[in-house]
Parts: C-alpha cells; structure tokens; sequence
C-alpha cells in the first residue's frame, strides 16, 4: 500500500482571461505523504489557492494528472469528483462558507447526512465541542463572531474524519488572537482524526509548524524544504 496521499505529475492549470488564455500553474509535480502536514507559500498571484484546488478536485487540470489517495481525479466528471471527496477530503476556506439558514450543529452535520450517517447530529455535536462550541450549536451564523464561524468550518471538515484536510488561509480573515486560537485547532484536529494536512498561507508561523514548506511564484515550484 503506497504511503502517498497526493500525486500531481506537470500539472498545468490554464484559465481564459481578457486578454487569451493564462497560465495559472506550470507544469507542477509533487507528492505528499500520509500524515504529513504541507504549507504552501508563496505572494498574492502566485497559485497556491489554484493548487489546493486542484489537489481537492475543485478545480480541473488543463493537462498532467491529479492522483488523490490512489484515485485519479483527472480521470473523474464532476458527479464522480463530489463522491470522491465525500468523507475522503475536507476544505477550509477563508471565508467560512457556512449555511446562514442554518445553525453550527446543522451546519457541522452536513457532511455527515450526506454520507448517511445514522449519528449525525451526535458526531457533529462532538466535534462543536472539540472546537469549543458546544454552547453555541443552536445558533445562526450570523449570531456568532468571524473566530467562531471558523471554528464551525473547522468542525464541519473535519466531522467526516477525512484522510485529507485542506485549508486556503485559515486564519486569513481573523484578528491575531483568534488565528492563533484557529492554529491551535487545526493542529489539534489533524492529530484527533490522523489526517494529512495541505494548507496555503501567508503566515510565517503558521508555516512554520508545517513539516515541509512549498513556495511558488508565477505558477510554479520555486524550492522546497523545511519551514
């Protein structure tokens, strides 16, 4: 059995612009380990959002293949993406995404119906309470602060248990308190589920917790190394 969660092989991402067609990401190869925690850095532009798209199926290769925990993504329709990833990978974005008309417990167990768990709503209310909001599960997202709206986004990734966690800028939209607080349960809930964790981020001490270090600029791998 292969210890590789994620496989890209020169992996183009070539996107219509005004002007004709851009060259997003060029000719990326790279591999992540089971278990292993990666940062992708690099300046504003540069494709490390593209590239965690990528690696979630979120967004399509123009050419080169997409492996995910031995599957080959580049080979899947969109239908066939959205199974994949269902209890196999969780996102965390900047911006929360979480449902207004819904509360946190609903919110967080989402996932959970989706993948026709029976205990839905308890395993989501266990994960409220690993995030340190089993206080707040009735409540809207709109009654709860940015901090706390990252904490339910947190909770609802990682309720599936998924084998892959992904996270674009976690803490990109909260004050230095909370994403240091946001930080501590990303970590927390990587070890809880044993997941591998992808994440892109400007923060130098975010990055500094990973166990490798991607820059990109212009689309492609700069080096790589430890943070």
């Amino acid at each position: 059995m292969t210890n590789t969660v994620l496989d890209l092989t020169d992996v183009w991402l070539t996107l219509q612009g005004n002007a004709g067609p851009v060259d997003i990401l060029k000719g990326i190869t790279l591999s992540v380990a089971k278990g292993e925690t990666l940062g992708l850095v690099g300046p504003s532009g540069s494709g490390k959002s593209s590239l965690l798209m990528l690696m979630g199926g979120l967004e399509r290769a123009t050419r080169g293949r997409v492996s995910a925990l031995g599957h080959d993504m580049t080979a899947l329709n969109e239908d066939g993406l959205a199974r994949f990833r269902r209890g196999r990978m969780g996102v965390v974005f900047q911006s929360f995404h979480l449902i207004p008309t819904m509360t946190a417990l609903e919110n967080v167990a989402v996932p959970l119906e989706l993948q026709g768990a029976a205990d839905a709503f308890e395993r989501a209310r266990d994960e409220l309470h690993a995030v340190g909001l089993a206080t707040r599960a009735d409540h809207y997202p709109a009654q709860l602060s940015g901090g706390e709206q990252q904490r339910v986004a947190l909770a609802r990734a990682a309720a599936p248990r998924p084998a892959l966690l992904l996270a674009d800028e976690p803490t990109g939209n909260l004050d230095s308190a909370n994403g240091a607080a946001i930080m501590d349960l990303l970590f927390a809930l990587r070890d809880r589920h044993g997941a591998t964790l992808v994440m892109v981020t400007h923060a130098p001490d975010l990055a500094a917790r990973c166990d490798r270090v991607i820059r990109l600029a212009d689309g492609r791998i700069m080096d790589e190394g430890q943070p």
